[in-house]
């Protein structure tokens, strides 16, 4: 496969990087995201409100509900100037200039009426506050228009779990998108699919099954409908955040590929940190590197290939704490 020499390019709602772009004229800088992350991505960032014309500082805004309205709820200001159709005739127009710089991933700012992917406040047209169940106008039509594109709050990313689900999602889309822009074949695919079998395995055993049914039809299905059909299951297994108990069952199936050739020490150890993992005293990051180090000392090609052993940047740390 022909390596993707692009950046990596992330969405990002602008105030998230600390830029001053808040109604107050504030911001609201996310050390992590900056810092360490910053190190290893193209940051494109987009505050909706702004590049809508609202300036800074400006008239809050929230979402009201109203039925008649797309997704059930309009976009007004506090004075109750109606924003809703302007707000997504942007949003639309926004993400197709997004669309030629192949983004693989978007942070969204939580609990904002244009950004909120979840959860955002609703309020009646009395000015009650109505409930937590709305999702924020810009982030709407992004979810739309690029449904299985790795989306999260920033707020989520907080959770170690939920952050590392979410950038194993954006190097795996980042990587099948460069898998489908080249000349591929169905050969590549295969091979695609088989150093991702102990990363499917984390996540549903029954989705990984069920995926590869679908590979083992490629050479008998249209090239676009193949492309199609996987990338919208392979990332749609990828949304389901693995366990502790599938990670121990994927980890197993690795030592399985050791049958034979590890000594009975280095069996006993290996197994011994497994369950270490399994019974939450040590992180997942203990046993990977004792898998990955028998399968680079014993020459064990398969398990070396496997992106389940390497999902992300050692940089990113986010194995430590999983």
């Amino acid at each position: 496969m022909i390596a993707d020499e692009t950046p990596l390019r992330i969405g990002i709602s602008s105030c998230l990087l600390g830029e001053a772009v808040r109604h107050d004229g504030g911001h609201k800088r996310d050390p992590y995201l900056v810092e360490t992350l910053g190190r290893l991505v193209e940051w494109v960032p987009v505050c909706p409100e702004v590049e809508l014309g609202l300036g800074t500082p400006r008239e809050p805004i929230r979402l009201v509900r109203d039925a008649g309205h797309t997704d059930g709820v309009r976009l007004v200001s506090r004075s109750g100037v109606e924003l809703t159709d302007r707000m997504q005739m942007f949003a639309r127009m926004r993400l197709r200039s997004l669309a030629g710089l192949r983004l693989s991933g978007y942070i969204l700012k939580k609990d904002s009426p244009s950004c909120g992917m979840e959860r955002v406040k609703v309020w009646n047209d009395d000015g009650r506050a109505a409930e937590r169940r709305g999702r924020g106008i810009f982030a709407a039509e992004l979810l739309r228009e690029h449904p299985s594109l790795p989306v999260e709050e920033e707020g989520r990313l907080h959770d170690p779990g939920l952050r590392e689900n979410f950038f194993e999602r954006v190097f795996a889309y980042r990587q099948l998108r460069t898998l489908f822009a080249a000349r591929w074949t169905a050969g590549a695919l295969v091979g695609w699919h088989t150093n991702r079998k102990l990363t499917l395995m984390a996540r549903s055993p029954v989705r990984y099954r069920e995926i590869g049914r679908l590979v083992a039809d490629a050479g008998r299905m249209p090239r676009d409908e193949l492309a199609r059909r996987y990338e919208d299951e392979f990332l749609s297994a990828m949304c389901i955040r693995a366990t502790r108990a599938r990670h121990t069952n994927a980890l197993m199936h690795a030592v399985g590929h050791f049958k034979g050739r590890l000594d009975t020490d280095s069996r006993d150890e290996l197994l011994a940190v497994i369950e270490d993992y399994r019974l939450g005293l040590v992180p997942r990051i203990v046993p990977l590197t004792l898998v990955r180090h028998h399968a680079r000392r014993l020459g064990v090609s398969y398990l070396s290939a496997q992106t389940y052993l390497n999902p992300h940047p050692k940089e990113l740390a986010l194995l430590n704490h999983v």
